[in-house]
């Protein structure tokens, strides 16, 4: 298996809007970032990913890009950008950024242009369409709710937006479009960025026609992502910018890629070179999101769960490679969805990042996942931020769904849950502003904060911090083959990370009742229940080295066989 160092790295997500706000104007900052590096570089992590700080109206917070050349005015400037681009490496720690190329705000200037007429040169940078029958062109629907088509009064027609209507879609089939973009990522480049993030990446190739999904299938496929998702050319569109940008460049890609199964992401991962070096699937993340409805909760077993990590980290083992997550800006927090946010939230924290630092991929940490943060649970509609939850209440309301019906799908699934600022002590608005923050702090930030973690000797941080020494002193644990022990337990969840060097053993307590390990722990599959050593527990050591034969609740352990 080839090696490389972001196969090795651990990267630490930051979403600036909510991390430190340094002028007091409640929007966290560049500056802010600046300030907090000692803290993330301590940690152990070598990669930062900055969602998105280009210019933008903040329709969906930095996701509709008005100018890809520019820094928005809330987090800055590029002098400060470029600053922290400095000081990261100064520590080691490499920079990616957020590539958001599948479409802009209806404010970039390409858009301005293309839609001020309809022989406009600009007008084919996006995806316009005639009213069919007085109607949209075809009946897809938006990822944020309603038609994925915004009529224009100006020209007479109708453009696509796949998200909200204030980000409308590129048309990749442009050859004119692709090489401005291209130039923009060569522009990047050339400023010392260390890769990018490329959002929803595989939705930039639609099938030709675009055509309508009708009323026969059921809802769960009436959106029209089969005609967008993984689409005829999206294969040919990231070889030619392999070709045209990334070669010559030892950089990271990873590619936020909706439905996508193991063997695929063979395909985009497993060339030399490979399309994206990376990818997030969503399999875990649809966990407990069986319906077409995001904000519905459907009850999810551990063992789904397992079935899941082991197909991937199967397929992908020395043909492609995974990136491991259980949360970002974009999902709950992990702690209260995969976890116990409640007596044994200490515990639960530590187990879920013993998986994804255990896990063969590249581990993906966002900010606040090393101390605990919850899901806020606010008790208002009007407390959140984000335009998908506006964009679906709208929708619900007006078929007189009320709020009570609502609220808990939101308290589950809203993407705000993983937005609240970043918690660093006690203080007024926890330390994140001196003023009136953009969102409200989840309530909860006196008892879980940076300031109270690092003061304790058990806490989260540390954990984290020693697990990631961990991983990068044991190459074991990022290139070695994965064995799922006693697959169809409910309550524990064990593996081997083995290669020809040494052997690890995790075990998992995925419940708050003590659970019994019936498991074969030998490396040759035979019952073994000496030889090993405790390297790791989020427990306080009970003196005793060899397997325990009994998890106590939440309880994650870690050996090496000696």
């Amino acid at each position: 298996m080839k090696k490389s160092w972001w196969k090795e790295g651990i990267v630490y997500q930051i979403y600036p809007r909510s991390f430190c706000d340094s002028n007091g104007d409640g929007i966290g900052d560049l500056r802010g970032i600046i300030r907090k590096l000692d803290y993330i570089a301590g940690l152990g992590v070598d990669i930062v990913w900055l969602n998105p700080v280009y210019k933008s109206p903040n329709a969906d917070n930095g996701y509709d890009i008005s100018d890809y050349f520019d820094i928005m005015d809330e987090f800055g400037t590029m002098d400060d950008w470029e600053t922290l681009l400095e000081e990261l490496h100064s520590r080691g720690i490499r920079l990616i950024m957020d590539l958001v190329v599948n479409h802009t705000s209806d404010e970039h200037p390409w858009f301005i242009e293309s839609r001020s007429s309809i022989d406009n040169p600009r007008r084919n940078y996006y995806i316009w369409r005639p009213p069919t029958d007085k109607h949209e062109p075809n009946d897809w629907q938006s990822i944020f709710s309603g038609p994925a088509w915004q009529y224009d009064s100006n020209t007479g027609e109708y453009y696509l937006h796949l998200f909200d209507k204030k980000q409308p879609d590129l048309n990749w089939e442009n050859p004119s479009l692709r090489k401005d973009i291209y130039a923009m990522m060569r522009w990047w480049l050339d400023k010392g960025v260390d890769g990018f993030r490329m959002d929803a990446i595989n939705f930039i190739s639609k099938v030709p026609g675009l055509p309508s999904v009708g009323s026969k299938l059921p809802d769960a496929d009436r959106s029209g992502m089969q005609y967008y998702i993984n689409g005829p050319r999206i294969h040919e569109f990231l070889k030619e910018m392999r070709t045209e940008v990334l070669e010559g460049h030892d950089i990271l890609t990873v590619g936020e890629t909706f439905g996508v199964s193991p063997e695929l992401a063979c395909r985009y991962t497993g060339g030399d070179p490979p399309e994206i070096d990376m990818l997030f699937h969503f399999e875990l993340m649809k966990l407990d999101q069986k319906t077409s409805d995001r904000f519905r909760y459907t009850p999810w077993k551990l063992r789904e769960m397992k079935e899941i990590i082991e197909k991937w980290q199967h397929t992908l083992h020395g043909r492609g490679w995974n990136s491991n997550y259980l949360m970002n800006h974009d999902q709950p927090r992990a702690v209260s969805r995969f976890g116990n946010d409640g007596p044994f939230r200490r515990e639960s924290a530590k187990l879920l990042a013993t998986l994804t630092l255990t896990l063969e991929g590249t581990p993906y940490i966002y900010q606040g996942e090393e101390i605990g943060m919850t899901n806020p649970r606010f008790e208002s509609i009007d407390d959140y931020r984000d335009v998908e939850l506006f964009n679906h209440y709208r929708e619900q309301s007006a078929k007189g769904v009320p709020d009570s019906e609502l609220l808990p799908g939101y308290h589950r699934f809203s993407r705000d849950n993983a937005r609240t600022p970043m918690q660093w002590d006690g203080s007024t608005h926890a330390g994140f502003s001196t003023g009136t923050p953009w969102m409200k702090v989840n309530p909860d930030y006196s008892e879980i904060n940076v300031h109270t973690e690092l003061s304790r000797h058990d806490s989260i941080y540390e954990y984290f911090r020693l697990l990631i020494k961990l991983r990068k002193e044991n190459k074991t644990l990022v290139y070695g083959d994965f064995t799922l022990l006693d697959p169809g337990n409910p309550r524990s969840f064990c593996y081997l990370r083995r290669d020809d060097e040494k052997t690890f053993l995790v075990t998992l307590n995925f419940s708050a009742k003590e659970t019994e390990l019936p498991v074969q722990t030998g490396s040759s599959g035979n019952s073994d229940n000496g030889g090993w050593e405790i390297k790791l527990c989020n427990y306080p050591e009970s003196g005793k080295k060899d397997i325990h034969s009994l998890l106590r609740p939440w309880e994650a352990r870690v050996y090496t066989k000696i």
